[in-house]
């Protein structure tokens, strides 16, 4: 988890709880923390950053989702939730950027909807390596129908007696009109 991520690991849960009590003042990145409405465990954390009022353009980051929020209901549903708020409260675009190497990343926010920009060679220098750094987005005007999907992947019926996915929220999304 912590390979392509600024931060961490930690050696212990005290220091990682450091690291967070450093991060709850920060406005920018403005950190949430992800909470399993069945169990009411925490189960993972996510930041807006480079939040960018004048220009309508926010970015969601430092995502850390535990083993029990990875490839969950709970973890698409925490993107949706980032997203219909940045939209809901007047930006314009939605980024998502993480390291050109992290292929989990970049096919979770292809997954998401999100549309590949490029790659930004040498962008950043992190734990004493060089980062490419590959670069996703969704504007406004995409956002009516990427909204509508989740709403269709998301509602109850969409899911069978053992919580599985009937449809995937890529095949809903292909099934509808796209401003793109």
């Amino acid at each position: 988890m912590w390979t392509y991520l600024l931060s961490g690991p930690y050696a212990s849960f005290d220091e990682y709880r450091a690291w967070l009590e450093t991060k709850a003042p920060s406005e920018d990145p403005l950190f949430f923390v992800f909470v399993d409405a069945a169990s009411g465990r925490a189960v993972g954390l996510g930041s807006y950053l480079r939040i960018d009022p004048a220009n309508g353009s926010v970015e969601v980051g430092h995502l850390q989702y535990s083993p029990l929020m990875q490839r969950t209901v709970v973890a698409t549903e925490a993107m949706y939730l980032m997203m219909k708020t940045a939209f809901e409260l007047g930006y314009r675009r939605y980024e998502w950027k993480c390291d050109a190497l992290n292929a989990r990343s970049r096919h979770a926010a292809e997954r998401l909807g999100f549309t590949f920009e490029g790659v930004f060679r040498q962008a950043v220098v992190y734990k004493g390596r060089n980062r490419d750094t590959a670069w996703f987005s969704i504007i406004d005007s995409e956002w009516p129908q990427l909204d509508a999907a989740y709403r269709r992947w998301l509602d109850p019926v969409n899911f069978d007696a053992a919580g599985r996915q009937v449809k995937s929220l890529v095949a809903i999304r292909e099934q509808q009109p796209t401003s793109r």
